[in-house]
């Protein structure tokens, strides 16, 4: 069961961080669930001719990690996103590894609601998506 968020719980400069690797798998699922067939994603020869060169991830995947991150490492379980501005710097290829990490930037005093400086980078600490979101942290009325 989930305790009650605190003041004390979150804090600013608090930071979290994933890692995920990409494969071909992830890019088929994720097409079959959005309908996204973007021949960038598929068609060797069409991404070997952009300035991309090769088949790049979705966007949506490359961004994904942050929602691992929220739900489940910073603020935590029951958090959901309100708001994000976030910006795509570089393409992710299938099999890059990137680490995401988000960096608590507010917390409201009343509300649990939080602030956070987003980043994607490749492992080469290239960054490739920023950004920063606003989170509200669900909690079961049994809870507060």
């Amino acid at each position: 069961m989930l305790g009650p968020m605190t003041a004390l719980a979150i804090h600013v400069g608090q930071k979290a961080t994933r890692r995920l690797t990409f494969t071909r798998a992830e890019v088929d699922a994720y097409a079959r669930i959005t309908g996204d067939w973007n021949p960038l994603h598929f068609d060797e020869q069409f991404a070997a001719a952009t300035k991309f060169g090769r088949l790049v991830v979705h966007g949506g995947l490359t961004a994904g990690i942050l929602n691992a991150l929220v739900a489940q490492d910073l603020p935590g379980p029951g958090t959901v996103f309100m708001s994000q501005d976030l910006k795509y710097l570089a393409p992710v290829y299938i099999g890059d590894t990137i680490i995401g990490e988000v960096e608590v930037m507010s917390v409201h005093a009343s509300k649990p609601v939080t602030q956070l400086r987003a980043s994607v980078r490749r492992e080469n600490d290239e960054v490739v998506l920023e950004g920063v979101c606003w989170c509200y942290t669900l909690r079961p009325e049994s809870a507060r």
